[in-house]
This record gives structure tokens, sequence and C-alpha cells, in this order.
């Protein structure tokens, strides 16, 4: 058997052991070499052709965003991001995602984690999911990105009118969805009349980073779903790590409003939350309007059995075409159902969702 052959990146001595420990435990894992800093890391990654690279996100000399952008330009790998869960870290950790990192693990005390064992399965789990995107990874990061770019003065992102919600809009994603994220919502216009709940597979931490960037590149509002709030149309609300993204609904005089729950007294489903699938069921159950779903990127099945209940109350639903994903998981399990209504490229799912509104 072929083992996966793994270049372990990172500027501490103890963390590049312990890490290269993890993974040579592994029968089809292999490290074949380690680096210190990125510079390092871009020289063996020309000679050594691995399958997977672990790379710290702050490093001396040449740090992991740096060595991430020339890595991509030059000889794209699949990577995994080790990173810190400060603030600064998750933003990092996400600009790194945008730039082409296949996914990211967080180190559970901080640069030198001496209990870097507590998240072995995770690390072993990630470099095997991103081993097999390696074929396609090239030709994925020559989608052209959405350059980050100032929104114009004219659009009032803080005041944004109190309209009658009467279309939904609901994303599903997980390994490669931040990526795909930046693909389509800053394509959406600046009149978009929808709300968007968007779940993203991501621990506490990182959602609220996450929002921020699409925010800062995006017409529409993007933020952190709170619980409690109104959901109004033309503004975008990311799922919370840790917390399912539900939804109530609430009558006012004639007219129905809807607000978000951000529940962390549901228990994970299929071991998460948010999970895709919660969200559907509570969006079937609580909503009148017209419901739009896509379903992108991602490991697993996440999703599918959710499309019944919204096909129920004639949902449109648009399943990211494998050609464009990182991890043909979570499309793929949706479309088997049959309850897909357009199978579109990522560079095509916006204009797609549009149409369909």
């Amino acid at each position: 058997m072929n083992k996966i052959k793994v270049l372990v990146v990172d500027d501490s001595a103890f963390m590049r052991k312990v890490i290269g420990d993890i993974i040579n435990s592994e029968p089809d894992l292999e490290v074949v070499d380690k680096a210190r800093n990125g510079n390092e890391a871009i020289s063996k990654i020309k000679e050594l052709n691995p399958d997977v690279v672990t790379l710290d996100v702050e490093m001396p000399e040449l740090d992991g965003i740096s060595a991430l952008e020339r890595i991509m330009r030059g000889h794209p790998v699949p990577v995994i991001m080790l990173s810190s869960l400060t603030k600064s870290g998750a933003d990092l950790t996400l600009k790194a995602l945008q730039l082409g990192a296949v996914d990211f693990v967080t180190k559970p005390s901080g640069q030198i984690s001496l209990d870097i064992n507590k998240i072995r399965d995770d690390i072993v789990r990630k470099i095997k999911i991103a081993a097999g995107t390696k074929r396609n990874l090239a030709k994925l990061n020559n989608i052209v990105q959405i350059k980050e770019k100032t929104i114009l003065k004219s659009i009032n992102k803080e005041t944004l009118p109190d309209k009658n919600l009467n279309n939904l809009v609901v994303i599903g994603t997980s390994t490669g969805g931040p990526k795909a994220l930046h693909q389509v919502i800053p394509k959406l216009p600046g009149n978009f009349d929808a709300g968007v709940l968007v779940v993203q597979h991501m621990p506490p931490g990182f959602t609220k980073s996450l929002a921020e960037r699409l925010d800062s590149v995006s017409e529409l509002k993007v933020k952190e779903a709170e619980d409690g709030e109104k959901i109004i149309p033309g503004c975008v609300y990311i799922a919370p790590g840790d917390h399912h993204l539900c939804v109530k609904a609430h009558n006012t005089g004639n007219y129905r409003e809807l607000f978000i729950i951000s529940d962390k007294s549901i228990p994970p489903r299929g071991g998460l939350r948010p999970a895709v699938d919660v969200t559907l069921e509570s969006v079937a159950e609580n909503y009148w309007g017209k419901i739009i779903v896509v379903i992108m990127t991602g490991m697993g099945h996440d999703g599918a059995a959710g499309l019944s209940y919204v096909k129920e109350k004639g949902a449109k639903v648009i399943a990211e075409h494998e050609s464009t994903c990182i991890v043909y998981g979570m499309p793929k399990a949706a479309i088997e159902t049959g309850k897909v209504d357009k199978i579109a490229p990522l560079y095509e799912i916006s204009d797609e969702i549009v149409k369909m509104l």
C-alpha cells in the first residue's frame, strides 16, 4: 500500500516531533521530512512532492500565510494549517483557507501545545481527506478569486430596510467551504431580496472571523448569527461554531416574522454542530415563503436528509458540481437523494440563486 507522504512545517522542534510522531503512528501515513519555516517548506515541497503539508500559521522568517501564497502559485499541494485559537489566529486561518488551504486544525493550547495529542484524531482524519484532493488542487486554485474591494458608500449595510421576508436561502458547506463562500456571497447583488442562512462546519472562534471577511468584500451585510435576532432580506447570517442555527416564526399583525435561534441545547447531529440537516428541518417547520437550498463542497452527507423536509415546502435545491468541489461528499449525497433541481459549478451558483428568486 502506498503511504500518504506528509511534510511537517513548524518553527518549534517540539511541535515538529509530536506532530511527526502522530502521523508516523498511522500505518497509511508517513512523514517524508520536516521544515522549520516557510522558505524551507517551499524548497522541500519542490524536492519531495509530498501528498499533504501541515503548515504552522505563525512562523519567523517566512510565515505560514506568505509561504502558502507561494506554494499555491508555484507548486500547489494540499495544505492543512495549524492555528491558535486567538482572534488573530482565526483571522489568519480564514485568510489561509481563502488562499487555498484545504482545512485547518487548532492547537489546543497555543503555539507550543504540550497537549497536542488531544487533537490526534482530527489531525489524522484531515490529512487523509486532504490527500484525496491533490489531483484537482491545481485546477481548483485557478478558479477566479473575488478580490477584496471597497464597498460603495451608497450601500449602507448598517441600516438595512426592514422589509417583509418572502425569500430564504440556506447554504450548507464544510471542507473547502470558506473559499467557496468567497466565490458565492460577494457575487450576490446589493438589492438581493432574501435572507441568507449559512451553515459552515467550523469550531467556535472562527465563524465570526469568517463573517467579517465575507462582509468586507460583499454588498450584502454578513454577520455571525445571534440568538433572537430578526432575519431580514439583504443580510447573511453565519451559524456560530458549536451552535445549531434554527429559526422560529412570530406573528405580527397580518404578517409573520422569522427569528434566529442559536441553539446549543440540541445534541450534535452526526457529530456536527452546527449541522445543515437541523437547520433545514427547522426552516421547513417554521418558514412560510420561497426556500432555496445550496449544498456545496464538504465531507460526509450533512444536508441530504434535510432536503426531504424542505422539498415538501416547495424548496428549490442547488448542488455544487463535482468539478469545483474540494471534497465531493455533501453535494454527491444531496444529488443521490433525487431532490436536487440544479447542479452547477461554483462560479455559477450565485447566478443560479438569483435566477431561482
